[in-house]
């Protein structure tokens, strides 16, 4: 607590009276992919964090997806969120100047990349993507990294055609990472994708990502569902700043998070969704190839 203190007097000091004048509160926006309840509670610590360095009302939105918070950075309504890489170039692609990302969260091997994984219930005898012909196959959301735009990239070139009826039986969107779980694990749908760092043990849901929430969360037992597929490495996706916030401000809110896992773990496993080494500094650079791809699809 002592180092929380002397962060707070430094990032406070940072601010200052004109940060306040400048802005009369800050917003974070917060993805969907799991229920609101969730959401709020695992970022509550940092929003306080924010409202006191900051020394303006600090509130949290919990959209009911991506979308919400996309739209809300566009229109200047949100001042801060953690988007997936997919997110990021959609915000990116509807207005350049809109958001800058500042920070990436890291794995425990110092990587900033995670996976998304095809995973099954155990008791259906599905073991991989083959074992999927004339089933159900779940996506997140339309803009999730690994909840859609990879998998509808990475799949398909392995020979299964996501178009509803020409290998998979169905193909849905169930609205998030939480609500495929859900739904997996509940036999509404056979299979769907998720995301998760692959690092760590499959029975703790891996180290970080929406299957670690999951477990968390006391809704699943990992030994009842079975991974089918992994994608290539993702980059992470960034957290952004509104680009027309003030300097002052912009500098003690990426001051804050950046220090978030040294002053106080459990906060930063809340708001990383699991085990991290720490949000590192990121640039527009890394989600270049990812842009790219939501533009050849053409979102």
């Amino acid at each position: 607590m002592k180092k929380l203190a002397t962060l707070l007097a430094v990032t406070t000091a940072l601010a200052g009276p004109a940060a306040a004048q400048e802005i009369t509160e800050f917003n974070i926006g917060l993805l969907g992919g799991e229920n609101a309840q969730d959401r709020l509670a695992n970022n509550e610590c940092f929003r306080a964090y924010v409202e006191e360095a900051l020394g303006v009302p600090t509130r949290l939105f919990t959209p009911a997806d991506y979308n919400g918070v996309i739209q809300g950075l566009l229109g200047g309504t949100l001042d801060f969120a953690w988007l997936g890489a997919s997110s990021y170039a959609a915000t990116y692609i509807a207005d350049e100047n809109a958001v800058e990302p500042v920070l990436v969260k890291t794995n425990l091997d110092g990587s900033f990349s995670y996976h998304s994984i095809g995973f099954a219930r155990v008791d259906s005898g599905i073991t991989d993507l083959a074992d999927l012909d004339g089933k159900t196959f779940g996506f997140g959301d339309p803009n999730s990294t690994s909840g859609f735009l990879i998998p509808s990239v990475e799949i398909p070139q392995l020979g299964y055609s996501m178009e509803p009826g020409d290998f998979f039986g169905d193909v849905v969107f169930t609205g998030g990472h939480e609500q495929t779980i859900i739904a997996v694990n509940n036999g509404d749908i056979d299979a769907g994708v998720t995301w998760a760092d692959g690092l760590g043990n499959w029975e703790d849901g891996y180290n970080s990502g929406a299957l670690r929430r999951a477990v968390d969360a006391g809704l699943v037992d990992m030994n009842d569902l079975v991974e089918i597929w992994r994608s290539k490495p993702i980059p992470e996706g960034p957290v952004v700043l509104r680009q027309s916030l003030p300097d002052d401000v912009k500098a003690t809110v990426t001051e804050l998070l950046a220090n978030l896992h040294e002053t106080d773990e459990a906060c930063a496993y809340g708001v990383a969704a699991g085990e991290t080494a720490g949000f590192a500094p990121i640039s527009h650079e890394a989600y270049e190839t990812i842009i790219a791809v939501r533009l050849a699809q053409g979102n």
